[in-house]
């Protein structure tokens, strides 16, 4: 099978792509190709349709059912435009007559699209906090891209919650070198890069370490909120830029709660017997000292550097001595598409079982 690259524009042509934005149009384009198929031939025979979204760009397909029906699909006409049923090669014999494209998209990956441009328009219509100006959600300046919202800050948040966070988010612009958060600070807020470039250091040994350089899409200054701590680091901008600020008390209410889910003791062993894995995140001479059976230590400060590494397939069930520091770490692992749940009471409440 041969895969050619597909337009924007192309991809309009179909029912419901027809409805997203410009710039989601060109990021579906960006992730799609089609795919050609042989005349005469099955072209669910090895791929089949689920969890995808699948159209017929071109050819004609003959649709055997199991009643004695036949049925004709033509590329271009009224049912072309719309995707093929995903349960069409369960009830129907199919075959290519000619020569045909399909094109393929992922169902998980379109619903966010549609999702997120859905609740972006009507969030438009209402002015942020920052009164002198409106945001156009749609646009995708960064924070918005497929990106973050399948794999980014976002994307584990409840569909219920997205209108209201969009009203409430203050968008902020900042100047290269403007110190946004400084390490020893009360946490009081929530950030997400809607454009631009952000240094994270710490202070140590008198010296000023880099940790991370953030880019669009990506968030910071949760840590301090989950677990009611002072900042563990010093955020700088790098180039001018615009972030989105949530108070604490709206990310408590619209983001920490949905994303942060604790498990008591019991549960959270007879999870780790079916399968999920032990996560600690204190520093390594407390894990040396007391730990977990089977547990793998990673420390809070060190948890980003761990999503991508970190097996997506498993659950995790983060723990430390109290559940303060596992509360942040499992916040964190969530935002980015983890199953991470935190131990109630952390090693303490293990003890008194």
């Amino acid at each position: 099978m041969q895969m050619v690259p597909i337009s924007a524009e192309r991809l309009r042509g179909f029912e419901p792509l027809a409805a997203l934005s410009d710039e989601r149009l060109r990021e579906l384009a960006r992730c799609c190709q089609t795919e050609s198929v042989p005349r005469n031939s099955d072209p669910f025979r090895l791929r089949g349709l689920e969890g995808q979204v699948v159209y017929l760009v071109s050819g004609e397909l003959k649709l055997s059912h199991g009643d004695g029906m036949i049925e004709v699909i033509v590329g271009g006409c009224d049912a072309a435009l719309r995707p093929l049923p995903a349960d069409l090669a369960e009830h129907a014999s199919v075959k290519a007559i000619t020569d045909v494209e399909l094109v393929r998209i992922d169902d998980h990956m379109l619903d966010i699209m549609l999702t997120w441009d859905q609740l972006t328009t009507q969030a438009g219509d209402h002015p942020v906090t920052d009164r002198s100006e409106r945001t156009d959600w749609r646009m995708m300046s960064g924070a918005f891209r497929l990106e973050a919202l399948t794999a980014g800050a976002l994307s584990q948040l409840p569909p219920a919650n997205i209108d209201e966070l969009l009203r409430r988010f203050e968008r902020v612009k900042f100047k290269a070198g403007a110190t946004v958060l400084r390490e020893g600070d009360e946490g009081d807020s929530y950030y997400l890069i809607e454009s631009g470039r952000c240094e994270v250091t710490r202070r140590v040994g008198g010296a000023d370490v880099q940790l991370a350089e953030l880019k669009a899409g990506e968030a910071f200054g949760e840590e301090a909120l989950v677990a009611g701590s002072k900042r563990n680091a010093t955020v700088t901008m790098r180039t001018n830029g615009v972030l989105l600020r949530l108070g604490k008390k709206d990310f408590d209410e619209l983001l920490r709660e949905p994303l942060l889910k604790r498990l008591a003791p019991a549960e959270a062993g007879r999870r780790v017997a079916a399968g999920a894995v032990w996560l600690d995140v204190r520093f390594p001479a407390e894990f040396q000292h007391d730990r977990m059976p089977g547990a793998i230590n990673i420390p809070l400060n060190e948890i980003r550097n761990a999503i991508g590494p970190l097996d997506t397939d498993k659950e995790y069930i983060v723990y430390c001595q109290s559940g303060r520091r596992s509360s942040a770490a499992a916040f964190i692992l969530s935002q980015h598409g983890y199953r991470a749940s935190w131990l109630e009471g952390g090693l303490r409440a293990m003890a008194k079982q």
